[in-house]
């Protein structure tokens, strides 16, 4: 089943703009390798179960892949061949607004070069542009 909220308070809402930087989930704090976005757009809760479907299928059962962006905003269609002026469309499926810096996935339990590897196979997935970060020891 497609990842999406459990109830929400509007069924629609507006498209809104995907300005400045993430301020909230810019840190690799789950595991030692991360995925951070370099720059903005929504992501569909299609692409990123297919991309964890990737990245686990490459693991083999080791380690493990944390998600850290979840589909919050619904995103409406008008049919196709619809006349101007009958009105916003329906929910057609569910995306998460990606901010550069976003953490996107992180992976624990592997070695530098798997977690490359990894999230070189779930970049090709992803609709946004993204690079490898390790975890920083402070």
């Amino acid at each position: 089943m497609a990842n999406m909220p459990k109830r929400v308070k509007h069924r629609k809402v507006h498209r809104g703009r995907l300005r400045g930087f993430a301020s909230r989930g810019n840190r690799v704090t789950l595991g030692e390798h991360g995925l951070m976005a370099l720059e903005a757009g929504w992501v569909s809760a299609q692409v990123i179960e297919a991309a964890r479907v990737a990245a686990n299928r490459f693991l083999g059962g080791e380690g493990k892949l944390y998600i850290r962006m979840f589909p919050h905003k619904p995103i409406t269609c008008i049919p196709q061949e619809t006349r101007m002026g009958k009105g916003k469309g329906e929910p057609e499926y569910w995306a998460a607004e990606v901010r550069p810096g976003k953490i996107l996935y992180e992976i624990g339990g592997v070695p530098d070069a798997v977690a490359k590897q990894a999230f070189a196979r779930v970049a090709h997935k992803l609709p946004v542009k993204v690079r490898y970060v390790p975890r920083r020891v402070m």
